[in-house]
């Protein structure tokens, strides 16, 4: 993939049309509609087909290509250089991925991925995993040509993107369109105004806890709380991730049983839940979550005012998460990827953990999260990632 590349293929959105209505003057996160737009306009293409499917309701998912490199360090490419320069100089290995290969846990891998961009110098973009990398431990960053920041794609950005991936606690199978992470692009740098946060809560109930509780507020952000009560004594309330686990294949979804991955945390009244830096957790908060059709939002990951602990990889929540579908806000708990940091920590039932920044669309989505969708968490509890099948682990189990 050089930066000579052949024009870019027809996609299942051909053929090529301005963006124009669905981005209008706004700033803010971009919604499905102009996303399809996008890829009309090829500012984003494929050398296979863009698949219908991968275009969210604030987001586009990306997919390995057929290669992965195999290296002895993260890295940054910088403004000087190219991702594939970079990986001459460090020596890489090159995997065939194309029907299936093994991406071994606490190494790092750089996959070049399917997707490119041509941005206009009005648009830029971000990623983040998807909520199925977040929860299974998988550390994914997307990196450009020249690039000096994980995560960024810079205006008018043309090339080729790839996904840095270091699995952190399973070993896993990947493949040539295995899909974990998404780019979200932006136009513009939406804030909110003094006091629009709260309005907006105010108006839609963004954070729901408890009959009379208060939602804690910053000015750009509100907590949530950790759930490790459940339905009282002897009930689930979390996951530890096992050590040693087997191999999980990221495209085979309810195949694997949860028992041979996951330790069940369960309420036992008198024992506070210590978090060991060496372990990964699956934890839920006590408030229910909702987020407009015209706003995303996103979790801050790592706030060491509550804590020396990460609460969030996958961290971004589309328009639609906690809405039905006549419209209405229904609320759907916030699943948390919990490891701490240095030092064990303990946690109590009912502190804040983590914050959530609430961020405009450029307009409504014409796409909400949802199980018209396909969506995988909507209404959720504490919940393991899809590749896992339900009903292995009981209540009571902690008594």
């Amino acid at each position: 993939m050089s930066d000579n590349a052949p024009p870019p293929p027809a996609n299942t959105f051909s053929p090529a049309a301005p963006a124009t209505e669905a981005l209008a003057n706004a700033t803010g996160i971009l919604p499905y509609q102009a996303l399809k737009e996008l890829i009309r306009a090829r500012e984003v293409y494929a050398a296979q087909e863009i698949e219908p499917d991968q275009i969210q309701p604030a987001s586009i998912d990306l997919r390995l290509g057929a290669v992965a490199y195999r290296v002895p360090a993260s890295f940054l490419p910088g403004t000087q250089a190219t991702v594939m320069e970079r990986l001459e100089q460090l020596g890489s290995h090159e995997i065939d991925i194309g029907k299936g290969a093994l991406l071994e846990k606490n190494c790092v891998y750089i996959v070049p991925l399917l997707e490119r961009l041509k941005l206009s110098n009005r648009l830029w973009a971000f990623a983040n995993p998807k909520s199925s990398t977040g929860r299974l431990d998988i550390f994914t960053r997307l990196i450009t040509d020249r690039g000096t920041e994980f995560d960024r794609v810079e205006r008018g950005y043309d090339g080729p993107l790839y996904a840095e991936i270091a699995p952190r606690t399973f070993s896993i199978v990947v493949r040539t369109g295995s899909r974990l992470t998404q780019l979200r692009i932006r136009r513009g740098q939406p804030a909110f105004a003094a006091g629009a946060l709260r309005r907006l809560h105010e108006e839609n109930r963004l954070v729901e806890g408890a009959p009379g509780e208060a939602a804690a507020m910053r000015e750009d952000s509100i907590g949530v709380t950790i759930d490790l009560h459940g339905t009282g004594p002897g009930s689930l309330v979390g996951y530890r991730a096992k050590k040693n686990a087997e191999v999980i294949d990221i495209d085979k979804l309810a195949a694997h049983d949860p028992t041979n991955y996951w330790d069940p945390i369960y309420y036992r009244p008198g024992h506070p839940v210590i978090l060991n830096p060496d372990d990964f957790y699956i934890l839920v908060t006590r408030e229910s979550v909702s987020v407009p059709p015209d706003h995303a939002a996103e979790m801050i990951p790592y706030d060491t005012s509550v804590g020396e602990f990460r609460v969030h990889y996958a961290g971004f929540f589309d328009p639609g998460f906690g809405w039905d579908a006549g419209g209405s806000a229904t609320g759907s708990r916030a699943v948390l990827e919990v490891r701490s940091h240095d030092v064990p920590f303990v946690l109590e039932h009912g502190q804040v953990v983590g914050w959530l920044r609430y961020e405009k669309m450029t307009q409504k989505t014409d796409r909400l999260y949802g199980p018209a969708i396909g969506s995988s968490y909507q209404r959720q509890g504490l919940a393991l990632p899809k590749q896992f099948h339900d009903g292995s682990f009981q209540e009571g189990g902690g008594q």
